[in-house]
């Protein structure tokens, strides 16, 4: 990096530094938030850069009216990008002029007031319990050398429902971190810890793929492994359900995530409180667990409408 992150600012390119060095070493963002924040904020240098006919200095930064950010908005409509990318991207910006702005870089007051594009409300899709039950179930051959594989994806896919894990959360897991006791610590979003009860159903299935795994797994090594030994990827847990769906009538919403998806919306519906449920999954507000009220409530309502004599 540039400089240490509270040191002196004096332009944008030892800003630029500091403001990733504060997320990468305070913040604590995960590598792949690190990399998307990165990019949207060279995005926005580099649209700007041909806006003002020039690289922005930190003076310009200060100086940019309603106007120039609205520019930088609409080029991101024009280019078809995703609304909740440049809503993403917006947040970025109005976190890197926070930065500067505690820093006594530069000071603009404009960007506090500019509203992103508007949402559409995504309610999680969870799985039917029995889905659920089909998944964990479903028993891999016997025969092959790859069986491991199977029962690997099925410990994996177990702990996600039965913990209610982030997909990167359980597979950052390390050897020494394997869930094989009554209870789990969790290092989720921004380094906040958390502690979460293992079912025995959990700690079963991954006993049975540490005992069938033909690769040594170290102590200081990861718990879940590729066919190479080394850490498994999400990519390779979402091609693993995506080969479930079609033997077992699965939708396409049933993906790894789902299954934490599920895990919440289950509790609910089952009569757990909505703080407990917070905690569990991590969230840091409770507004965004209480997504799953909505999900229970449209639940209710399609069973409502199917049932009730008078429909």
């Amino acid at each position: 990096m540039a400089m240490a992150s509270k040191g002196v600012i004096i332009n944008l390119a030892t800003a630029h530094g500091a403001w990733l060095q504060w997320l990468e070493t305070e913040k604590r963002v995960s590598p792949h938030t690190f990399e998307a924040y990165r990019r949207d904020l060279d995005h926005f240098l580099d649209f700007m850069s041909e806006h003002l006919g020039g690289p922005p200095t930190l003076n310009d930064l200060s100086g940019l009216k309603a106007m120039d950010f609205r520019a930088w908005l609409a080029s991101r409509a024009t280019n078809d990008y995703a609304k909740s990318s440049t809503a993403r991207a917006l947040s970025t910006v109005r976190s890197f002029f926070h930065f500067l702005d505690r820093r006594g870089a530069a000071h603009n007051g404009v960007v506090k007031t500019l509203r992103g594009p508007r949402l559409p409300k995504v309610l999680p899709k969870a799985l039917g319990e029995l889905e659920v039950r089909e998944v964990l179930e479903n028993t891999p051959e016997k025969n092959g050398a790859m069986n491991w594989v199977a029962i690997r994806d099925t410990a994996l896919f177990t702990l996600l429902y039965g913990c209610g894990l982030r997909i990167n959360e359980a597979l950052s897991l390390d050897w020494a971190d394997r869930p094989i006791g009554e209870t789990l610590r969790i290092l989720g979003k921004g380094g906040k810890e958390r502690i979460v009860p293992v079912l025995p159903a959990v700690a079963d299935a991954v006993r049975a793929y540490t005992v069938n795994c033909p690769i040594i797994l170290g102590p200081d090594g990861p718990l879940f492994v590729g066919v190479r030994g080394k850490r498994m990827g999400a990519r390779a847990a979402q091609e693993a359900m995506a080969k479930l769906r079609p033997r077992l009538g699965l939708p396409d919403s049933a993906t790894p995530h789902a299954l934490r998806h599920s895990f919440a919306t289950h509790l609910l519906s089952g009569g757990g409180d909505l703080r407990a449920i917070q905690e569990l999954l991590g969230h840091a507000s409770l507004s965004t667990t209480q997504r799953y009220t909505d999900v229970d409530a449209a639940q209710l309502k399609a069973v409502h409408k199917a049932a009730h004599p008078r429909r």
